[in-house]
């Protein structure tokens, strides 16, 4: 099939001199050069003509988290899979590669950062492109610290122990934490449902006087 000879050829010619590392992270206290994806469209463009193979992004799942980061501003992480088909404008025969992108942003672009990686990468695999070092940085990095549950979910989880009599040390001790207000936000739905799921204390019988 002729993407298979497309996407041998433009390994090929990649292989000469791969993509190189010619942008500087700009974030305080970070110091390294990264391949951006303007690099690899770059790079990419002029050879996917060249050899008649397109690639074509398709979605399959987002999820997107708020975190804190270490300045305790609002962050979002994002992940998303996707599928890139590479389709050879000769015959149409295709191959498809699925992967992940990863990415946060403290506005609206964490989800574009995303998909660029999963682009990225799938670019580098599929066409084994020559890298140096950690190839996974990006032009930013967050600190970020574990997100709490909210004053809202800790008065739900409050109800449900008070309700079922569950032992806060024994709950505590099972989610690794000192305290219940140090519940990450992430395991707040486990936690619910797992004491949902204990029946209500029973009252204590009183004796006739």
């Amino acid at each position: 099939m002729s993407v298979y000879k497309a996407i041998a050829c433009i390994q090929g010619e990649l292989a000469k001199e791969g993509i190189g590392k010619n942008r500087k992270n700009q974030t305080p206290g970070a110091s390294y050069m990264f391949r951006g994806i303007d690099d690899v469209y770059n790079a990419l463009s002029p050879l996917l003509a060249k050899h008649g193979l397109c690639i074509l992004p398709r979605m399959l799942s987002r999820e997107v988290v708020e975190r804190k980061s270490a300045k305790g501003n609002a962050i979002f992480y994002v992940t998303v899979e996707a599928e890139f088909d590479f389709v050879s404008a000769e015959d149409g025969s295709k191959h498809t590669v699925r992967t992940f992108g990863e990415a946060m942003d403290s506005g609206d672009k964490a989800t574009n950062k995303a998909m660029s990686a999963a682009y990225k990468y799938a670019a580098f695999q599929a066409f084994a492109i020559p890298t140096e070092g950690d190839n996974d940085a990006d032009a930013t990095t967050h600190e970020v610290v574990s997100a709490h549950v909210s004053p809202e979910q800790l008065a739900d989880l409050r109800k449900e122990v008070e309700r079922t009599g569950a032992d806060l040390e024994v709950l505590c001790k099972f989610y690794k934490i000192d305290a219940l207000p140090e519940l990450p936000a992430s395991r707040f739905e486990h936690a619910l449902k797992a004491l949902k799921a204990k029946p209500t204390l029973a009252a204590p019988v009183q004796e006739a006087a």
